[in-house]
């Protein structure tokens, strides 16, 4: 069995998520201590046990310590399964957190898996829904894992009650290692404006502070505002760039109280400009997303990352307690961090 240190690094959540998640892919039982330390609140909350419930069920795990609150559990994989399965995270907890946990096992599964997801689809801490469907997906989709979600209702916080509907189909063959170092020519630049419970005019303003400031950037976009019904107010600007490489660089901001909507659609915009300037082909925040990936795939993975952060870091880590092997980085000219990951080869024929 395998033992993780939860507190590792930036202490939070990712590391047991990731941690279940490479367990599950790779076959391997594991024992996950010290969850979530370095938070103000140690210990399992909703969205966590409701991932690694809905991972348990589609690997026949046997699993200790899931309670609200536990700071260690073991989770001991058996078979994955495929098929359609329903999950409530029961507050506003993160629906795409949650999916980090599942996705490295989806991606090995014997078939399509049909996921209905409620609780939060944009909240503070995790990746927005629209950031998810049009950033992470499409860059695995290069790796031979294809997925898709959309969302049928938006969940804020506090009280959630988002709806995602999600497929996905395990990659043949296994995981291709991902090459991005160059990344091309800018094909488009597009965004969404959403907000709920607030008057209409906010999604508006929203969108066009974000075009103006990239614009200010040297980037059109084209960013659509919606108003979408929810259970609690809320609002999110998500952009996206992408380039002749397949390259795909995103950045959310979400709204608050007293926040002006005009500063929401600026601080994604600046997210979003940020990392074109930077030359990247990855952002910072897809660069952590992928090392999972990277570890299960055959062969090399090396990509072009705007940044290397803690959770980067982390990750890294982490994914070096399964496979055995290191992420070597290197600054490049310009900026861009060059990330290189050798792959175990899982599913390979």
């Amino acid at each position: 069995m395998l033992e993780i240190d939860g507190s590792h690094g930036e202490g939070g959540g990712a590391v047991l998520r990731n941690a279940v998640a490479l367990s599950a892919a790779l076959g391997t039982p594991v024992r996950v201590s010290g969850i979530r330390a370095g938070r103000r609140e140690p210990g399992l909350k909703m969205q966590h046990l409701t991932g690694v419930k809905a991972l348990a069920e589609i690997c026949s795990a046997e699993v200790e310590g899931l309670s609200l609150g536990s700071t260690e559990i073991v989770f001991a994989p058996g078979r994955l399964s495929a098929g359609g399965r329903a999950l409530d995270v029961g507050t506003a907890g993160s629906l795409t957190l949650v999916l980090q946990s599942l996705l490295p096992a989806l991606a090995f599964a014997p078939g399509e898996t049909r996921l209905s997801m409620k609780g939060g689809t944009d909240v503070p801490f995790s990746p927005s829904a629209d950031y998810f469907s049009r950033v992470l997906l499409p860059v695995l989709a290069r790796m031979g894992f294809i997925g898709e979600a959309g969302v049928e209702r938006r969940g804020w916080y506090p009280k959630g009650g988002g709806l995602v509907k999600a497929r996905f189909r395990p990659a043949e063959g296994g995981l291709k290692p991902l090459r991005l170092v160059e990344r091309g020519g800018l094909v488009r630049a597009e965004g969404v404006s959403v907000a709920s419970n607030l008057a209409a005019s906010v999604a508006e303003r929203q969108a066009k502070a974000a075009e103006k400031e990239l614009a200010l950037a040297g980037t059109a976009c084209a960013v659509k505002a919606a108003v979408s019904p929810a259970l609690s107010p809320g609002s999110c600007v998500t952009l996206w760039a992408e380039f002749s490489s397949g390259a795909v660089l995103g950045a959310s901001a979400l709204g608050g109280k007293g926040k002006p909507a005009e500063e929401v659609g600026r601080e994604a915009a600046r997210g979003l400009a940020s990392a074109i300037a930077s030359g990247a082909c990855v952002d910072r925040h897809l660069c952590d997303q992928l090392l999972p990936f990277a570890a299960l795939a055959k062969g090399e993975t090396e990509f072009a990352s705007e940044g290397w952060t803690a959770h980067s870091e982390t990750n890294a880590w982490l994914v070096g307690r399964f496979i055995k092997k290191a992420a070597a980085t290197q600054k490049m000219e310009g900026g861009a961090t060059r990330v290189t990951l050798q792959g175990t080869g899982l599913g390979s024929e």
